[in-house]
């Protein structure tokens, strides 16, 4: 049962751009105790947003906060950009880790580590809930939804961190830009496509994701399936323990995604700005 509609502090962060109004947005509600699934739900429609959260107090003591993350449809066990985007707000509004030097978010994926990487915050990516080789039937559905021939799509896997996201290698970055997705063709399978850019393009891989069914049908930025990437790429010897992924190219975004492997773990950061705080009336 929701309490009576009252103010709440909002932050609407811009994620994974060094430059606002250029990444992924986010919409941050603090202090969301009180509101049920469905007033959430709700609300993260209204937004038109690829995804808003909810912060709440933690219910495990080694936790900062509680994150309720959102779609226009569905709820997430995790993602990449609200992730970061829910720290820079929590940060924002004065939250004090209680670890030193990492912020502790409790989802509904277990507890995520968010570090302080330079000026940008990094997320160690999750475990794996599916990961593994495409069947073969899907991997000609994929072709088909992304209209390339079957031989162009080199490897395809499932990297499912919370999203089901399903990977898909291409031979360049060129071939990503120029895709043309038959979004009523993906049916409900969500893609992510990645190629390499040729060796001095200032990133080294191109990247885009596709949400058919959602309230868009290209995601700018998506911190969950670059984690998921990360580590099948890197575990394949395909990408070096260090790499920068661009993404939201052909929406005119200017996303950067900074990739790392330290100590057996995946971090995954970029840079976060928040463009509006106020408050909602919820």
């Amino acid at each position: 049962m929701n309490l009576t509609p009252r103010s709440r502090p909002f932050h609407q962060v811009d994620v994974f751009a060094s430059q606002p109004y250029r990444g992924n947005p986010l919409a941050v509600v603090l202090e969301a105790q009180g509101l049920d699934a469905a007033a959430m739900q709700r609300f993260a429609n209204w937004t038109n947003l690829s995804e808003t959260t909810f912060l709440l107090p933690p219910e495990d003591s080694r936790a900062d906060y509680k994150v309720r993350i959102f779609t226009g449809s569905e709820e997430f066990p995790f993602a990449g950009h609200p992730t970061l985007g829910s720290a820079h707000a929590w940060l924002d509004a004065g939250g004090v880790p209680k670890a030193e030097g990492y912020v502790v978010q409790e989802c509904a994926a277990g507890l995520v580590r968010v570090k302080r990487d330079g000026g940008r915050l990094a997320f160690a990516a999750p475990p794996m809930t599916r990961f593994g080789p495409v069947e073969a039937p899907v991997r000609r559905h994929l072709a088909e939804a992304l209209r390339v021939p079957a031989t162009d799509v080199l490897d395809a896997a499932w990297l499912v961190n919370g999203p089901e996201w399903i990977g898909v290698l291409l031979g360049s970055a060129e071939q990503v830009l120029a895709l043309k997705p038959d979004f009523a063709g993906m049916g409900d399978l969500k893609i992510g496509v990645i190629g390499p850019h040729a060796p001095g393009a200032g990133s080294d891989f191109e990247v885009r994701t596709f949400l058919p069914g959602d309230a868009v049908t290209e995601d700018p930025v998506t911190g969950s399936f670059n984690a998921g990437a990360a580590r099948w790429l890197m575990g394949s010897g395909r990408a070096p323990e260090q790499y920068l992924a661009t993404q939201g190219t052909v929406l005119g975004r200017a996303g950067r995604i900074h990739v790392s492997a330290e100590d057996g773990e995946i971090w995954v950061g970029g840079d976060s700005t928040t463009c509006i705080s106020g408050a909602v009336l919820l």
